[in-house]
């Protein structure tokens, strides 16, 4: 089995749903209680204009107080838009940058203001400037296996930007199934096909839960070879921008799984266990996630 690389990305697509506005000290707390579980890539947040999404209108000190004295191998990632948010993220340290474009017309232009194609282009552009700043880089096509507003998108239309990826050097791609419509034997054929394209793909996966799927669509990712996958704390998330939103693929959830089976030992479930129990405290409510309430099926370190 290939080495299961975990993105923590609770901090920014969890975190983008809250209407209530977490402080900065508090996110400090959990990024450095997610380093210590050993989780590979934290996304701390995203470079957009905090007006649109407020949550993460402290992006930027958030990656300047975290880089300066990080510890450890843990890659802080972030989500750019455009070249705008690339030049902050120069500024402040990112060491990974995530970007991508939606497969569906409708959800581009509500997330972006851009056609497919004209945000294409423009994502193109900005990832080839900051693997060319020496930064690593991350494209993803969103709403990959269908959309809230269109329903089925068709796997030609994924592997045209796919193929887009590819021709401008692109290898770490990532599928994004933004409006949680992904059902396992679609994962299995759409990765296939992109492996057909170019075996050499670093192959990334972004699930959501929506109808339940969450997990399934992740084994079914793992049977096939990807290597990435994308998950959040206590479940939290969902695209604000599409029509059904519901949280991420859970990270303790999925990190219980994985450790049942043998795999990713060296993580530690507890200090996730916990910090999933903080978010529910702090936000008042029960989580998404499951293993939090349930205790897990492993012995404890």
């Amino acid at each position: 089995m290939h080495k299961i690389i975990i993105h923590e990305v609770g901090l920014r697509d969890g975190l983008q749903m809250e209407k209530q506005v977490v402080p900065t000290e508090q996110k400090l707390k959990w990024i450095s209680g997610l380093m210590d579980a050993g989780v590979d890539i934290i996304q701390i947040g995203s470079f957009v204009h905090p007006e649109k999404v407020p949550q993460m209108a402290d992006t930027d000190k958030l990656f300047s107080q975290h880089t300066k004295n990080k510890t450890g191998k843990t890659i802080l990632s972030g989500l750019v838009l455009n070249e705008k948010g690339l030049e902050r993220g120069e500024k402040c340290g990112v060491e990974m940058y995530c970007m991508g474009v939606s497969a569906s017309e409708t959800h581009s232009m509500k997330n972006t203001g851009m056609s497919t194609t004209e945000a294409t282009e423009r994502i193109i552009s900005t990832a080839k400037q900051a693997l060319s700043a020496g930064k690593k880089v991350q494209v993803s096509v969103q709403s990959a296996f269908g959309c809230g507003f269109e329903g089925p998108i068709s796997s030609e239309r994924v592997l045209e930007i796919v193929d887009k990826y590819l021709n401008a050097g692109l290898k770490n791609i990532s599928l994004a199934d933004t409006a949680g419509h992904a059902i396992p034997d679609n994962v299995e054929k759409l990765y296939e096909a992109i492996f057909k394209l170019d075996s050499s793909v670093e192959a990334a996966c972004h699930f959501h839960n929506t109808y339940g799927m969450g997990l399934a669509n992740v084994y079914a990712a793992m049977k096939i070879g990807v290597q990435n996958y994308e998950s959040s704390i206590a479940g939290l998330g969902g695209c604000p921008f599409t029509k059904v939103a519901a949280g991420n693929v859970c990270t303790e959830d999925f990190i219980h799984a994985l450790q049942r089976m043998g795999f990713r030992k060296e993580i530690n479930l507890m200090k996730l266990i916990d910090l999933a129990k903080e978010f529910s405290v702090f936000f008042n409510r029960e989580m998404p996630g499951l293993i939090y309430k349930t205790g897990p099926l492993i012995d404890r370190p």
